[in-house]
């Protein structure tokens, strides 16, 4: 009896190791970029604002804003770069409305932001990915395919602008500019 108490135990022991090792592994993915970009693909869309300098000399940032409470924002901030690396830099995080106010009002000072649809946004960042990479084998950031997932359910093809990378990217700067932000 005495050997059937002894393994009844290191069952027990097993499977509270098992489930303390899954409760850090859950804790880990919430608190990193992955966790942090899921948790806000669900939320709404507040702003995505494309800076006027990308139309003009083809770089500029695209900044896509989700969230459901002021105080509860997820911002992704993507460096685009039209004539030659694609996405050169990415970063993701949270702030509050303040913060994020902050962020964009020093962004207006350095060049005017655009209000742009989440579709175009997200078209242009695929678009000119895949140029880059086929192009000038330019990879994006290392970040740029889990900080795109912030798009959510946005889809790329419910947008038909060309951004004509290649040889007609001249004409390309007319149709990125949107809405002037307010």
């Amino acid at each position: 009896m005495a050997t059937n108490i002894g393994v009844k135990r290191a069952r027990k022991a097993q499977r509270r190791k098992a489930l303390q090792a899954e409760r850090r592994k859950q804790e880990a993915f919430e608190s990193s970029l992955a966790g942090l970009v899921q948790r806000a693909s669900g939320r709404p869309i507040q702003h995505c604002l494309l800076n006027e300098s990308l139309a003009k000399c083809g770089m500029g940032t695209l900044v896509l804003v989700r969230g459901s409470t002021p105080y509860g924002l997820t911002m992704a901030v993507f460096l685009i770069d039209m004539f030659g690396r694609g996405v050169k830099d990415v970063f993701v995080r949270s702030l509050d409305a303040d913060e994020l106010e902050l962020y964009l009002e020093t962004l207006e000072r350095v060049e005017p932001m655009s209000i742009v649809e989440p579709a175009l946004a997200r078209k242009l960042l695929r678009d000119v990915t895949a140029w880059a990479r086929t192009r000038f084998g330019a990879a994006p950031h290392r970040d740029f395919a889990v900080a795109e997932r912030m798009f959510g359910d946005v889809k790329a093809d419910d947008s038909s602008v060309d951004f004509g990378l290649g040889a007609a990217q001249a004409d390309a700067p007319e149709q990125i500019s949107g809405t002037r932000a307010a």
